[in-house]
């Protein structure tokens, strides 16, 4: 006979998503889950991720409902002032406290080393005995959107056998070779050549395979203080309010310090939209030699191949693999469905505030179709368009939530709310911004919902 776990949810995924959505569903509600996930320890991708890799935003906004990641402010350094950003490290220790307090209430159980393989059933990866949920548990899908990362993706071109291709996980094995050469345009290109001029490499040494030019978000005003926050919203409000076109939209977000760019001669089209530093970005800055010649085709000992021409390296050169597309875009689907409760953000980003708020709203209402209508999903952005569809979908997703009086309360009790103004907060600064965002806000979402190709 199959063993049986008597449970009402089975979590597949303990990573970020799944541990936020459990954390607020056991705090508020009579629940029992059980967390499958193929790796052994819950943290997911921040198992496989790079030695150097930390936060790109305040930590505070990531993490679970119950337990506030970080939330000290950074005393020295070029990030004096803002709040501090965890390490791969403090990460995964944050999420073993985690679970230690989930499995500690008795009604949570992390199975690791196993996965769902479908209907129910959980498959141990050492080739034990299998077990399944009793019938009427719920599955929740937390994988629907992992990320892909370098350290588990093979690179997205061919590789000739005398040729240095690493991973972005191995690149400090690359530091005495005669050229690095860093292949993508997202957050870990970036890391990764911040992290080659921290260690001392030379910029002229550094070359820079960007596809695609990226707009970033200045991380000093994607900060927890209320003031700050909604002033950046109402800075983008009064942006999109007045943009006739995408251009325009973020040339304005630019002058307003919400977006920065690399290359100022340079128009990015991508808009996924990671926070960088302006340390950061000045050291990015002195990288040269960019090559803007599409995606990488193959790569040969003393040359590689691009869709729009070829380039030379030395011998001897280290290509760093950072091409993995780290945010997958699957369709957005209704969150609550008979077949699964599929995790996805709710709000303008902000995953794991999403998650949490989808746990609650599990927790505190019994209508499926009720839940869907105040947690419309929102999608994760790549072009200029569909940053536009991804916050004017965020505003209405929120609007939606915001609406019901418990769940304000919560979200405003709840650090992982990056626009939350918890009870008490006053300063002209923060009257100022919401002045702004409620003058602005109609003519800008209709604006948005223009230039993203949306009924309005």
């Amino acid at each position: 006979m199959t063993p049986v776990l008597d449970v009402d949810y089975l979590v597949v995924g303990a990573g970020a998503a799944g541990l936020a959505f459990v954390d607020s569903l056991v705090d508020h509600a009579d629940a029992t889950v059980a967390i499958v996930d193929t790796r052994e320890s819950p943290g997911g991708h921040w198992r496989d991720a790079y030695p150097f890799v930390r936060l790109h935003q305040a930590s505070t906004f990531y993490g679970v409902a119950s337990t506030v990641l970080g939330g000290a402010l950074q005393e020295s350094g070029p990030e004096a002032g803002l709040q501090e950003r965890a390490t791969g490290a403090e990460i995964r220790a944050y999420y073993e406290a985690v679970v230690a307090r989930l499995v500690g209430t008795g009604r949570a159980t992390l199975l690791g080393g196993a996965r769902h393989v479908g209907e129910g059933r959980i498959v141990p990866a050492d080739g034990g005995q299998e077990v399944r949920v009793r019938p009427g548990c719920r599955i929740v899908d937390a994988r629907y959107l992992s990320p892909v990362i370098p350290a588990l993706a093979p690179p997205p071109f061919a590789v000739a056998d005398d040729a240095r291709v690493l991973p972005v996980g191995r690149i400090d094995e690359a530091l005495d070779a005669p050229r690095q050469v860093v292949v993508g345009s997202g957050k870990t290109a970036t890391d990764a050549i911040v992290h080659l001029l921290d260690r001392g490499t030379d910029p002229d040494r550094i070359a820079w395979i960007r596809p695609r030019d990226p707009w970033m978000l200045d991380r000093a005003v994607i900060q927890p203080d209320p003031a700050v926050f909604q002033g950046m919203v109402a800075a983008t409000w009064e942006a999109a309010a007045s943009a006739r076109t995408l251009d325009d939209l973020f040339t304005r977000l630019e002058a307003a310090g919400v977006m920065m760019r690399i290359d100022p001669a340079v128009t990015p089209t991508m808009a996924k939209c990671p926070t960088l530093g302006r340390w950061e970005l000045a050291l990015l800055r002195s990288v040269e030699h960019v090559v803007r010649l599409g995606h990488v085709r193959s790569v040969g000992a003393r040359r590689i191949v691009l869709a729009e021409g070829d380039v030379a390296v030395p011998a001897g050169t280290a290509v760093i693999h950072c091409a993995a597309d780290g945010l997958p875009r699957p369709p957005r689907i209704p969150v609550w469905a008979p077949e699964a409760i599929t995790l996805q953000p709710i709000r303008s980003g902000f995953p794991c505030f999403g998650a949490a708020l989808v746990g609650y709203v599990e927790a505190t209402r019994a209508d499926d179709a009720r839940k869907n209508a105040l947690c419309p999903p929102t999608q994760y952005g790549d072009t200029r368009a569909d940053w536009a569809e991804m916050t004017l979908r965020g505003a209405r997703s929120s609007a939606a939530f915001l609406a019901e009086p418990d769940i304000r309360a919560w979200a405003d009790s709840v650090a992982l709310n990056p626009a939350r103004v918890p009870a008490g907060s006053a300063s002209p600064a923060l009257d100022d911004a919401r002045e702004r965002i409620a003058h602005h806000g109609p003519e800008a979402m209709r604006r948005l919902a223009a230039l993203a190709g949306l009924a309005a």
